[in-house]
């Protein structure tokens, strides 16, 4: 026997649920309960209450968003619900249905209306201006034939002048105020069309449902709709926060900038931020085989021989064609074709085997290349504690993931080859329980703004170091006090002698990282160098000491006392030589 299938339409909101009754189809209401944001989509999930009838039952669920990702469409039902089938479709309609879009689009046909009556006005003002100029050159040919047959009455000349005169004065005005309304009336037209399109998701003459067939037992029961829609994202904001004492904990405001263009209204929900990257192929993509074409060195696209390196403009290029693949690929995976997505990932992966095979040992070193192509970190989820609404519009929306109370150990930097100014910084280590992501800071001193970073993934249990701006009671300066050229056997030895001054205006105690350089040659034989220090010894922190000093770059941990200025600064002596071939000369010094 086969079952009849009742139609109930479940409205998403108050004007589909107005016009469901208008069209005597039943209503049932349904709602957003929880959102899940990934980088590029977000996942919804509705709830949908059933009619409390038995059986067969088709439930249409309208109107989707135009974002809706239609393979991504399933619904969960419960002990009392099976879900038969979930499918999508699309239906023209004369109006979109939300109140919202309804009043929008009557006020820009009532302006378009008006619009047209005033562009209509004003044509019979350019009419009624264009027969006045011929008026008045009539007016003209007539004053003179009467003149000269001496028949000119001065009062009905001087009558008709004046009318003409007034004509063309209030028909100058009339166009001034016509031009000004017209003006008016289509900058609002504009405003109006922008906010139909974040409103209605840029179409508005088509719905979109989802249809649901489930066979449930009597009494009332709820499903859960879940589909992923585009035009979303988020990405990681911070603001640090430090306090002027010592032993103050430096606070994090950990936010979150989500963009929600989706043209559903995402109503008292509860939010889940997400990094992962769903995808809606449920086996992996076969791996294909890496054929290798062959050319002549030096040939565009090739390797150019054995060692040889790209150049950097090269890698980006085939850094970018990779990202964009692996980009399609995901968008071919949402709209069912696994065949050309699966191509796709085989491409990418093509092309970031060949920059493995084109980058230098330093980038390789770096990690740079190959490494990380589509940004892929860890898997991270953030469930914000309170329910929240976030409209469809255009603008960033900021929510707070967490706020952090992290132990500092301030200190302060001064690299004086490169700035006169002394910095403060902070080394932090996460002892909360939160990831958190690479993204923008805005750093605070109490409640003063002293600029913007970029903080770096930050694991838990790891250390990091925060910049909160210059300090200007601490001054750095650098000189050069003497250079002297010598000859020892077949080399030459030039030396270099200098003095860093570093003044503290402040009443405490703080501790001062100063750094500076002299030069590395890697060709090594090439050129040798020496240090020589002064009173002050190297930093013999065990991480500068492995790290750093064997790059020559230039360490000294100090404590700069209070008020230790002018006579008393702290000062930092030492000297360096360079000793090389007599007949070598130094044509430059590079930074890398």
């Amino acid at each position: 026997m086969r079952h009849s299938v009742p139609v109930f339409f479940l409205a998403l909101g108050l004007a589909a649920g107005a016009r469901a009754a208008d069209d005597g189809i039943k209503a049932a209401p349904s709602k957003i309960i929880t959102v899940t944001v990934y980088q590029t989509t977000a996942l919804v999930t509705r709830e949908v209450t059933l009619p409390e009838a038995a059986g067969q039952i088709e439930v249409v669920v309208s109107p989707m968003p135009s974002a809706t990702m239609q393979s991504s469409l399933y619904a969960e039902g419960s002990e009392a619900v099976r879900v038969m089938n979930t499918r999508f479709r699309s239906r023209a309609i004369a109006e979109d249905n939300r109140e919202e879009v309804r009043k929008l689009e009557a006020e820009i046909k009532t302006l378009q209306k008006t619009l047209a009556e005033l562009e209509a006005d004003m044509k019979g003002v350019a009419l009624n201006m264009a027969f006045n100029a011929k008026l008045e050159a009539f007016t003209a040919a007539t004053l003179a034939t009467l003149t000269e047959k001496g028949l000119l009455d001065s009062d009905k000349t001087i009558l008709l002048a004046n009318h003409i005169r007034d004509s063309r004065a209030k028909l100058i005005k009339d166009e001034v105020k016509l031009k000004q309304s017209i003006d008016a009336d289509k900058e609002r037209i504009a405003f109006l069309t922008r906010q139909l399109q974040e409103k209605s998701g840029g179409v508005s003459r088509t719905e979109r449902d989802a249809v649901i067939v489930v066979d449930k037992k009597a009494g009332a029961a709820t499903i859960k709709l879940n589909y992923l829609v585009s035009n979303a994202t988020w990405k990681p904001q911070y603001k640090l926060r430090a306090g002027t004492k010592v032993n103050e904990p430096v606070i994090v405001e950990y936010l979150a900038g989500v963009i929600q263009q989706t043209g559903e209204e995402w109503t008292n929900v509860n939010l889940i931020l997400s990094t992962a990257q769903p995808l809606l192929n449920a086996a992996p993509p076969d791996l294909r085989i890496l054929e290798v074409a062959v050319g002549t060195p030096g040939q565009p696209g090739l390797p150019m021989g054995p060692g040889a390196a790209a150049s950097g403009a090269v890698l980006k290029d085939l850094e970018d064609r990779s990202k964009m693949l692996r980009s399609e690929s995901a968008q071919n995976y949402s709209e069912k074709k696994s065949e050309a997505a699966a191509k796709q990932q085989n491409d990418a992966a093509a092309i970031e085997q060949f920059r493995d095979l084109l980058c230098s040992k330093e980038e390789m070193v770096k990690g740079g290349l190959g490494d990380n192509l589509l940004g892929d970190g860890p898997s991270v989820t953030y469930r914000l504690k309170n329910k929240l609404t976030l409209p469809s519009r255009s603008d960033d929306q900021t929510l707070e993931i967490a706020k952090l109370e992290l132990a500092p150990k301030f200190y302060y930097k001064a690299v004086p080859v490169l700035t006169s100014h002394v910095y403060r910084l902070a080394d932090l280590t996460n002892s909360t329980e939160t990831i958190l992501l690479p993204g923008e800071a805005s750093m605070y001193l109490d409640s003063d703004f002293v600029g913007s970073t970029k903080l770096p993934l930050v694991a838990v249990g790891k250390p990091f170091t925060v910049g909160f701006g210059v300090d200007p009671q601490l001054q750095v300066t650098r000189k050069l006090i003497d250079k002297t050229r010598t000859t020892q056997g077949g080399n030459q030895v030039l030396t270099f002698k200098y003095k860093i001054l570093l003044s503290g205006y402040k009443t405490n105690a703080v501790d001062v990282q100063v750094w500076d350089r002299m030069p590395h040659a890697e060709a090594v034989g090439t050129i040798g160098t020496s240090f020589t220090m002064g009173a002050t010894k190297l930093s013999d922190d065990p991480l500068y000491v492995r790290d750093e000093k064997n790059k020559n770059l230039l360490r000294w941990d100090v404590k700069v006392e209070p008020k230790q200025n002018g006579e008393k600064s702290l000062t930092i002596d030492y000297e360096f030589k360079m000793e090389l071939d007599k007949n070598v000369t130094i044509g430059s010094f590079l930074s890398k």
